[in-house]
């Protein structure tokens, strides 16, 4: 299922991806991540780097404190499984987040992506439908991604 928070108040500041990873009722640590395209508010050393891998641990460290990630793309890997990467997914000038048909992941393999879209968004890609039930219990003003489509 793909979902998109957007204009709501229901979240101080778009994207907390701590938040967003509770309201999924996620353990970061149960996965290891590729993060990229990735622009703070704040400087992030262990994000220094650029894109790349992170563990499930060391992200839940990362997010133990505030930060308002304005754009990235957090994919989901079951621990183990890194992949080759020959293009870092995207947020910024992603068309296909706005169109049929629904977006997966970027990555082959990656189970789930959270998408920070310019400080205004968070886009959920390819949740399960229990991650979806948890978030949009938590978050009542998410839609499913499509609704904002151009009609």
């Amino acid at each position: 299922m793909n979902i998109i928070l957007e204009n709501s108040e229901q979240v101080a500041w778009y994207t907390d991806v701590a938040a967003t990873l509770r309201a999924m009722v996620v353990d970061p640590r149960d996965y290891d991540w590729y993060v990229s395209d990735v622009e703070t508010n704040v400087s992030v050393p262990l994000l220094d780097g650029g894109d790349g891998w992170v563990t499930g641990d060391a992200l839940a460290d990362l997010l133990s404190t505030p930060i308002q990630f304005i754009w990235g793309v957090f994919s989901a890997f079951p621990c183990g499984a890194r992949v080759e990467v020959s293009r870092a997914p995207t947020a910024d000038g992603n068309r296909n987040l706005w169109h049929p048909p629904e977006p997966s992941p970027q990555l082959s393999g990656a189970c789930f992506e959270v998408v920070c879209w310019d400080s205004s968004s968070t886009i959920l890609v390819r949740v399960s439908q229990e991650q979806a039930t948890e978030f949009l219990r938590a978050c009542p003003d998410a839609k499913s991604l499509s609704s904002s489509w151009p009609k």
